[in-house]
């Protein structure tokens, strides 16, 4: 009788171990970097999309329109990687990500102009933060890879961001 249980254990850690996905050796770390990069992408593009409508400033709707290219083809290849690894990314930003957003609405012209280059220096410092510290302590090489490749075009954008706030 004592071995029963011992056998259902046994056959229960195998059905567990067959259970688990072909990339289960993904980390924590990465898989909630995966899910963070998606919802940021999508904040980014939702966000400047809102720019492009609200911004009375050439220079807002340049900065816009250079986010919306560079977040699409970024959000197109995580997509991609999150599906190499059998993730499932969400289909909308998070309440977080969307903060500056829902902030954003309520305003138009400069006063939109002004807030929203205020916002993009702290929403651009902490993409930059995200990144480098997957770039440096990733464990996947493919999610590593794709934070180390996308990291200068974020220093691009904080950069970017800092020089249109202090124009506006």
């Amino acid at each position: 009788m004592r071995t029963l249980p011992l056998v259902c254990l046994a056959a229960a850690g195998l059905v567990g171990i067959a259970a688990v996905p072909a990339h289960a050796d993904l980390s924590n770390a990465d898989r909630s970097f995966i899910e963070q990069a998606a919802s940021i992408g999508m904040a980014e593009v939702q966000t400047a999309q809102l720019a492009q409508q609200r911004s009375n400033s050439a220079q807002v709707k340049q900065f816009a329109n250079r986010i919306i290219a560079d977040h699409t083809q970024a959000n197109v290849e995580l997509l991609q990687l999150a599906q190499d690894q059998d993730m499932t990314l969400p289909e909308q930003p998070s309440g977080k990500d969307t903060s500056s957003y829902r902030r954003l609405l309520g305003l138009n012209g400069a006063s939109f102009d002004q807030a929203y280059a205020q916002a993009q220096v702290s929403e651009q410092q902490q993409n930059v933060a995200l990144f480098r510290k997957e770039a440096q302590s990733g464990q996947d090489p493919a999610v590593k890879s794709f934070a180390q490749k996308t990291l200068p075009l974020l220093v691009q954008h904080l950069q970017l961001a800092q020089s249109l706030n202090r124009s506006q």
